[in-house]
């Protein structure tokens, strides 16, 4: 099942995952819009945090012409605190250059193309120069695989370069010697996880029995293992005393 991001209507709703999938000029809009929230400056800095996994974030004074002048150009994205003493924020989405600049977060949005992209700029070394921990970051969001080839077999007609191609899978070739390396990769298709939930279950009056598996839910009595309170209500001092100068009488006897 394809999974479809909510809309972000707030920064309020912003998290690690979907501050990637809005752009600087959205998230200025919508601070600018919920900054009048009554309590909105005790989350200023809590999303800010969050911003900066995404975004460049810069605090400048709106006042000083230099810094407007740099800030307010159109490259970033710009809007105010609360507190007009804190002055500015200026935003700009962080650019993704190198391979190690990808994380679990960001690797879900981006193309095929940039990252075989990236697999180049790593010192050309294919495939099998990359970290093990950036192969599974990659590959937790793209299907990768590879084949090296003598470079005037690789196109082969009905090879797997060809058939590659046809599944929609973008390639990138690394020229080792004679041979040449072929990298395919195709994002993968979200899925979104499924949650187990228990069908409701009625009693012969109708009224809804909780699920046993709810911490909370009280276990179920029957009538039958009623406790019986008299027993407990007739056992007095009285009798407990009772029994006690009952068991000092029999102190003298020998009992087989």
């Amino acid at each position: 099942m394809t999974r479809k991001e909510p809309k972000i209507e707030s920064v309020l709703d912003l998290n690690s995952s979907n501050v990637w999938t809005v752009d600087a000029i959205e998230i200025a809009k919508l601070w600018e819009e919920d900054k009048v929230e009554e309590d909105f400056r005790n989350s200023e800095d809590k999303i800010l945090n969050i911003i900066r996994l995404c975004f460049e974030v810069v605090h400048y004074n709106p006042d000083d012409s230099r810094e407007k002048a740099k800030y307010e150009n159109g490259e970033w994205a710009v809007f105010s605190h609360v507190d007009a003493k804190r002055g500015h924020v200026a935003i700009r989405k962080k650019d993704i250059k190198r391979i190690s600049d990808l994380s679990y977060e960001n690797v879900k949005y981006i193309s095929s193309s940039l990252l075989l992209e990236l697999i180049d700029r790593n010192f050309g070394g294919g495939w099998d120069s990359i970290q093990l921990s950036l192969k599974d970051i990659i590959e937790s969001a793209f299907e990768v695989s590879t084949t090296t080839l003598p470079t005037n077999r690789l196109h082969s007609p009905g090879g797997t370069y060809e058939r590659k191609l046809a599944a929609g899978f973008d390639v990138l070739e690394v020229p080792k010697g004679n041979w040449t390396e072929a990298i395919f990769a195709k994002k993968k298709e979200p899925v979104e996880k499924l949650r187990y939930q228990s069908e409701a279950r009625y009693d012969e009056d109708g009224n809804l029995i909780k699920d046993l598996l709810d911490d909370d839910a009280p276990l179920p009595v029957d009538d039958d293992d009623e406790v019986d309170e008299t027993y407990y209500s007739s056992y007095s001092e009285e009798a407990a005393k009772k029994s006690e100068e009952e068991d000092e009488d029999m102190g003298g006897l020998n009992v087989e």
